[in-house]
């Protein structure tokens, strides 16, 4: 009766979330160290702010008028936007920027719009696991290329030339990266354009992190590094802690010729669905022009919890981490990888079962052992509290158990 997609889709949980929701079943509370919700975090755009624009837009927009791409006030704010970060010119024009419901959809575009069936998309390793179903139902395969630890979490740049093919269709970016924490400097984003100029392979750039420098700035940006084509995918979800407002866009540069063509044919795809909130989109350059100070608050409070969730690591001589340089993830490197110490399994396990804390193996993001993936967007005093307990739980000299890897559901 159903596709072989649909059962793929059987929404199994792990063995880790089956733990979680016993606990919670129990009456016991969970403190969440993974979600990336920064709304539950205490990150929220002020509420009479968004009701006063969202009251405003829904006045300018009494009669539906929708456009493919998404309303041209919407689209010429994403540009302005970027001018102010200092990326002026062409590489941003309104009229190459489509507006959608998030990067999620922007992705699915992205894949349906680059390549057939059993085509390749290249994405980094580790990486976020929603990947493997955006890909999935848009019916093309994931290969990777890695991101090397012992090199701060830099791209393994021959390793990911070797490994491009003639299915290969495209490079995903993700920068700042999630869950390493990696952001690409100029040298190694110019090297990742020339590759991908040597083999006329578009780029696709993540950017929802971009707001979040931990030190380097400003971001460098493959748009305008000579990559035949860009596409550059951002949105309000983390940038204005706005998760539920689904206003994200796709920025498209690069080669005149190819940036029209994709063009044309994004513009069929997004009217076939037509996603967006007229609402919201009427709204957006409101929240742009209101959201600066939002935007600058909220980087300084996670600079603040990632020196306080720095410091507290610090205490422990069971994990060590590469410091992020943007975003708000940090993947722990446990003590005794060998086999001799922490497996990452029984560690978050244990984590759960004697703390309360939840935090991720670093399997889930295709992360060779053994890590933990944590986030520090957390209010501070659940940091405080949290990540001391955790430290003396992993610092405790007991024998690991062997990893196992069931599927990667229920993240």
């Amino acid at each position: 009766m159903f596709s072989d997609i649909a059962t793929q889709l059987h929404g199994e949980s792990n063995a880790l979330y089956r733990l979680r929701d016993q606990l919670q079943a129990q009456g016991r509370g969970v403190r969440d160290l993974v979600s990336g919700n920064v709304n539950e975090s205490g990150y929220v755009f002020p509420q009479n702010l968004v009701e006063e624009i969202l009251g405003r837009a829904s006045r300018d927009c009494r009669v539906y008028r929708p456009d493919s791409f998404g309303q041209r006030r919407a689209r010429e704010a994403v540009a302005d936007f970027y001018r102010r970060v200092g990326c002026a010119g062409k590489d941003f024009d309104p009229a190459n920027i489509l507006i959608t419901p998030g990067s999620s959809l922007a992705y699915w575009y992205c894949f349906k719009l680059l390549g057939n069936a059993g085509d390749e998309i290249l994405c980094p390793r580790p990486s976020y696991p929603l990947f493997d179903y955006i890909a999935m139902l848009a019916g093309v395969k994931l290969a990777t290329y890695r991101m090397s630890e012992s090199d701060g979490w830099a791209i393994d740049l021959d390793y990911l030339e070797a490994v491009i093919t003639t299915r290969t269709r495209a490079i995903v970016l993700i920068s700042p990266h999630n869950p390493t924490g990696h952001v690409s400097g100029e040298e190694e984003v110019a090297a990742l354009a020339d590759i991908a100029r040597r083999h006329d392979l578009p780029i696709i750039s993540d950017e929802v992190f971009s707001e979040f420098l931990l030190g380097r700035e400003p971001l460098p940006r493959p748009a305008g590094a000579g990559a035949p084509l860009v596409f550059t995918l951002n949105g309000f979800s983390k940038m204005l802690a706005l998760p539920g407002l689904k206003f994200g866009w796709m920025a498209v540069s690069g080669d005149g010729e190819k940036v029209r063509e994709a063009m044309r044919a994004l513009e069929l795809i997004s009217d076939t669905f037509l996603p967006v909130n007229e609402v919201v989109q009427a709204a957006a350059p409101e929240f742009f022009q209101l959201g600066n100070a939002v935007r600058f608050e909220f980087a300084m409070r996670i600079r603040e919890a990632w020196r306080l969730t720095e410091r507290l690591l610090a205490e422990s001589a069971a994990v060590a981490c590469i410091k992020p340089q943007g975003g708000f993830y940090v993947a722990l490197k446990l003590d005794g990888a060998d086999g001799e110490g922490w497996g990452e399994e029984e560690a978050a396990q244990r984590l759960l079962r004697e703390n309360g804390i939840l935090v991720h193996p670093g399997y889930f993001y295709d992360m060779d052992p053994e890590h933990l993936v944590m986030c520090f967007v957390q209010d501070p005093k659940v940091l405080g509290a949290a990540i001391p307990e955790m430290v003396k739980t992993l610092s405790r000299d007991e024998p690991g158990t062997p990893r196992t890897a069931p599927p990667r559901k229920g993240l």
